[in-house]
């Protein structure tokens, strides 16, 4: 059994709550041995928490989600610097900017999402990127960060987009959209990237692969998602496993994480 990791699994949402240990349990079961946990709002922080502390195999990130923003104070920016000071956070996530869905200030977006990159270059973390009908506003943003490093989630962009983020020495997260046939954009993408840059992931509860369309997806699936790369770059599964497995060991340093 190949070993994979899952680098944007929200095990802590509702979704979960009747099964959640046998979720993780099935993941376990597949191989996923690395699961990274962003979070959405200041109140879903103290569960990630839990969560990570109790499975080695589970990794928590910290941050402010554009689509909760009505949930969001400015106080939350000041604790979350006091959760990234003293939690081993492995990243600060999931942040970003979401102008996709209506009613959501871009302004106030933007400012949370600043001060947030910020905070990344402060404690020297990673940053787990939401882009949402927003990615080159955001890919002008990182540029303004220098030294900055990340992943953006669930990548829908250009080749060009792709190319500006790898020269910054972002990473890519795909997930379920790859097994769609329909994607043939982002398939162009997956098939040529440098594969240093290229993070798997579930984000499951959503976005499901095309074999499990409507169903609540979960980390076991990621499965379909590297049979999906694996073909597309006519390589073995094997070597997009261990490649993918080692660049989220990297990024996010898990090594030093729960030593």
């Amino acid at each position: 059994m190949l070993e994979l990791a899952d680098s944007h699994v929200h095990l802590d949402a509702d979704a979960f709550a009747d099964d959640r240990d046998a979720v993780v349990a099935r993941a376990l079961d597949a191989g996923v041995a690395t699961m990274v946990l962003p979070a959405v709002d200041a109140a879903s922080w103290p569960g990630i928490r839990t969560l990570a502390a109790a499975s080695h195999h589970i990794y928590p990130a910290y941050g402010l989600h554009p689509m909760y923003l009505a949930n969001h104070r400015p106080a939350h920016l000041d604790a979350l610097a006091d959760w990234l000071a003293h939690d081993e956070t492995v990243a600060v996530g999931e942040i970003g900017l979401d102008f996709h869905v209506e009613g959501l200030d871009p302004q106030l977006q933007r400012d949370y999402f600043s001060r947030q990159l910020k905070l990344a270059q402060q404690f020297d973390l990673p940053v787990i990127v939401h882009a949402r009908a927003a990615l080159e506003e955001i890919i002008q943003t990182l540029r303004r960060c220098p030294g900055l490093r990340g992943v953006v989630h669930s990548f829908s962009g250009s080749e060009q987009q792709a190319q500006q983020l790898w020269q910054m020495g972002f990473h890519l997260g795909i997930g379920g959209p790859i097994t769609y046939d329909r994607a043939q954009r982002l398939r162009r993408i997956v098939a040529s990237m440098p594969l240093e840059f290229l993070l798997l992931e579930s984000d499951a509860p959503d976005q499901p692969d095309a074999a499990h369309r409507g169903q609540r997806n979960e980390p076991a699936r990621i499965v379909e998602v590297l049979r999906s790369v694996a073909a597309l770059r006519t390589e073995a599964e094997s070597v997009i496993a261990a490649a993918t497995c080692d660049n989220t060991r990297r990024l996010f340093d898990l090594d030093r994480a729960k030593r």
